[in-house]
């Protein structure tokens, strides 16, 4: 009978302190917390909002919801009290409502997802290195900035235009094909480069593949984070350093384009509510080249944005485990 008594003892310590690892995540009653996250239903942010919510609930054992909304609703929710995290909230689109949520007090920037947002001019790396794997040669050494592009622009000789090389520029619609125009006139390269408009981002993307399949020249405008660059190698293009000053129609643009993280926002409610989850999010942060790959994986395997918490948490165990704990790791790792 002692015997029995000290296991029950024993079972009902381990019992005890089990539910001590997870005491900084539930509330006065017996319910933990519920930690309430938006999706705004575009890629990156339904593969980040996942990811965390993932980790929140297993790892650190909250209740968690996922809630469909715009992002300006989201913010708003964020403000009511009906939302608590936000993985993705894009400055340039969004500066406007983020900013009124800041300003009430109510909401925070907690960080930053992944490395931020880039727009860019570029061509193919081979063009400026070679690739001796695949025999090709330099074709323009030493390029490194816009300015040098005028020199070359008959490599890039516009089928439709043949006195003008070829520029693929933004999509029709958004504010980049717009940028593009006045930027091309602010380097001087309208005398040589004829600005080519495709369709959609699908035909941009296919221009960019197929050259670069073929090892032919291109010369164009993209942004990340994007599938297409896990797929091929380019070089971004020098341009005068960011100017706030210069970043305006009379002045033509004529500098890069601005460089803005995107931010993870969260209810301040979570300080005293959740502040593992607070400081586990001021923690994550995705590089770049993996929200890169992440979009290539969709693409390859027809799957959806949440498909691809598995594939992350498996394949990248050394970037999602120093955002936390060991405990919280393993019991991630039995979740899985």
């Amino acid at each position: 009978m002692k015997r029995r008594f000290s296991l029950i003892v024993a079972l009902l310590l381990a019992a005890t302190l089990v539910t001590a690892a997870f005491a900084g995540c539930a509330d006065s009653g017996d319910e933990p917390e519920t930690i309430r996250f938006v999706d705004g239903q575009w890629d990156t942010q339904t593969f980040l909002t996942h990811v965390a919510a993932f980790i929140v609930e297993h790892g650190y054992g909250y209740n968690t919801t996922i809630e469909t909304a715009s992002n300006v609703v989201g913010l708003k929710a964020i403000e009511l009290g009906e939302i608590d995290v936000h993985m993705e909230v894009a400055n340039i689109s969004l500066r406007e409502p983020h900013q009124a949520l800041i300003a009430t007090g109510l909401g925070e920037d907690l960080g930053v997802p992944f490395t931020p947002v880039t727009q860019f001019w570029a061509v193919p790396t081979y063009m400026i290195e070679g690739d001796p794997e695949r025999g090709i040669e330099p074709m323009m050494p030493g390029v490194e900035s816009v300015f040098d592009m005028a020199e070359y622009w008959e490599l890039f000789r516009d089928p439709e235009n043949p006195d003008k090389g070829r520029f693929y520029s933004c999509i029709p619609g958004w504010q980049c094909e717009v940028t593009n125009a006045y930027k091309m006139e602010a380097y001087g390269l309208d005398e040589y480069y004829s600005l080519f408009t495709p369709g959609s981002d699908t035909a941009l993307a296919t221009s960019l593949i197929s050259a670069y399949e073929r090892g032919d020249p291109w010369f164009g405008y993209y942004w990340q984070p994007t599938w297409v660059l896990a797929t091929v190698d380019v070089t971004p293009l020098a341009e005068p350093p960011y100017d706030e000053d210069l970043w305006n129609a009379e002045n033509l643009y004529a500098c890069e384009y601005p460089r803005e993280d995107n931010q993870i926002v969260a209810a301040t409610s979570l300080r005293e509510r959740a502040p593992d989850v607070r400081d586990f999010l001021f923690e994550f942060n995705i590089p770049l080249e993996v929200i890169n790959d992440m979009l290539l994986h969709l693409v390859d395997t027809g799957d959806d944005a949440p498909d691809a918490v598995d594939w992350f948490l498996t394949g990248y165990e050394d970037i999602w485990t120093s955002w936390v704990s060991d405990d919280v790791a393993g019991r991630v790792k039995s979740a899985m």
